[in-house]
């Protein structure tokens, strides 16, 4: 990768100075077809930077064994006991995600039981047979739980796997309105 005629990039491991930093400032014109080969394969290859969408890194959220679970259960054809799950953060802890509520009823149900002060991850088998999946975050909940809560809620929704959507769940909210 050239900046111009003159500039390349190169990563070097041994300083501290991130990759992106570091410019060599010999002449990396070749002069000739067999010196342009010699270079070419010399060139050291540049690993992307992190922050340029090159290496994902975990967002850090421990969704529990018991939100997989219980959605399994929401999926079960043959068990009516539970068509709806309400995770949220277990207890004081930052991380990890854990089922606050579950029941049957469908949206309506589900939507009675959001807390109002606390952020919720939740899925829903539908009346037709649908399965949706719901991020809310109340207006009177913590403005650093939200933040925190908004980073992780692809990590917590891709547990709840088989869903054919994202609602927009809340308070009030009925199999009409989703």
């Amino acid at each position: 990768f050239f900046i111009n005629t003159s500039l390349a990039l190169y990563t070097i491991n041994t300083l501290s100075l991130p990759s992106y930093l570091v410019v060599c400032a010999t002449d990396c014109t070749p002069s000739n077809a067999k010196d342009a080969r010699q270079h070419n394969s010399q060139m050291p290859t540049l690993f992307t930077d992190p922050r340029s969408g090159g290496v994902k890194k975990s967002s850090g959220v421990n969704v529990l064994p018991v939100v997989a679970a219980t959605w399994a259960k929401v999926r079960d054809n043959s068990n009516t006991d539970v068509d709806w799950l309400i995770a949220s953060f277990d207890g004081k802890s930052k991380t990890d995600i854990t089922i606050v509520t579950s029941g049957s009823g469908g949206v309506e149900a589900c939507a009675a039981s959001l807390a109002e002060n606390s952020v919720s991850y939740g899925g829903i088998r539908t009346d037709n047979g649908r399965f949706v999946t719901f991020y809310y975050a109340p207006e009177g909940c913590p403005v650093m739980q939200r933040g925190r809560a908004s980073m992780y809620k692809n990590g917590v929704l891709n547990v709840l796997e088989g869903s054919d959507r994202e609602i927009d769940m809340k308070p009030g909210s009925t199999e009409d309105s989703i």
